[in-house]
């Protein structure tokens, strides 16, 4: 797909959206309709894995302050909603790449992934208490991820952290050196490139689907995934077949 403001590409087993509004990334209202766009076309498309980067120094620094005045913040709050539904509706493992600063809303992107790869040169933080609003987004998914503690000290202080704290509270799944850092993203990728992409989709939907429920219904619902849509796939039937045949699967994502 063609945009202004982020680029795409699908690689084989990867689906990439870059943010393109270099240095910073700002997100405006006009880049996150485009964002919208881009993750319903990644969903559709044949990769495994959908990985959101960034071109400049900075993963983004945030939603743009201008779309913040009184005349366009409904619209700014109704396109930033949008696009994390968008998101929510992707059906493929997202995976955050940050190279730099991932900043207010731009750190919400990164909250929402699945997996997060970042370098050791990496910043990360909601900042908007400082200028007297909070972040939606990260209201809902970092006390999720965190103690409640630790998830109102970032909230309400803007404390910005580097990728090492980030590691240690589980924010992140990996820290890299700054330099090789694509070669070492690459290689994280490939722990899931090689798996089936239809496999890695019906994973995640299981996973989702125990969230927020008790045990019995969590096992009930993951379990009709697992009878009735995994085992219709060719390639769990292919998994299964080739562990058997001691030979490695060859996967159709079907």
């Amino acid at each position: 797909m063609s945009f202004q403001f982020i680029k795409t590409a699908s690689e084989g087993s990867i689906v990439r959206i870059t943010l393109n509004r270099p240095p910073l990334n700002v997100l405006t209202i006009a880049m996150m309709e485009e964002m919208i766009q881009a993750f319903k076309w990644a969903n559709e498309q044949p990769g495994g894995v959908v990985v959101v980067d960034a071109e400049g120094k900075a993963f983004s620094a945030g939603v743009d302050v201008a779309d913040h005045t009184p005349d366009k913040v409904n619209s700014m709050i109704d396109v930033f909603d949008r696009l994390f539904m968008a998101m929510s509706e992707v059906e493929k493992p997202i995976i955050g790449v940050v190279n730099g600063a991932a900043l207010g809303g731009g750190y919400e992107v990164v909250l929402f992934c699945d997996m997060v790869i970042a370098s050791e040169k990496a910043k990360l933080g909601q900042p908007e208490i400082n200028v007297g609003v909070f972040p939606p987004v990260a209201c809902y998914v970092l006390p999720r991820l965190l103690s409640w503690p630790k998830a109102m000290e970032y909230l309400l202080s803007g404390d910005v952290f580097d990728a090492a704290t980030a590691e240690k509270f589980g924010l992140v799944n990996i820290v890299l050196p700054a330099e090789g850092f694509a070669e070492g993203v690459e290689a994280f990728l490939q722990k899931f490139t090689k798996q089936s992409p239809v496999v890695l989709a019906m994973t995640k939907k299981a996973a989702n689907a125990g969230l927020n429920k008790n045990f019995a219904e969590g096992l009930k619902a993951i379990d009709n995934i697992y009878l009735n849509e995994l085992m219709k796939t060719e390639d769990a039937v292919e998994g299964l077949k080739a562990f058997m045949d001691k030979r490695k699967p060859v996967w159709k994502g079907k």
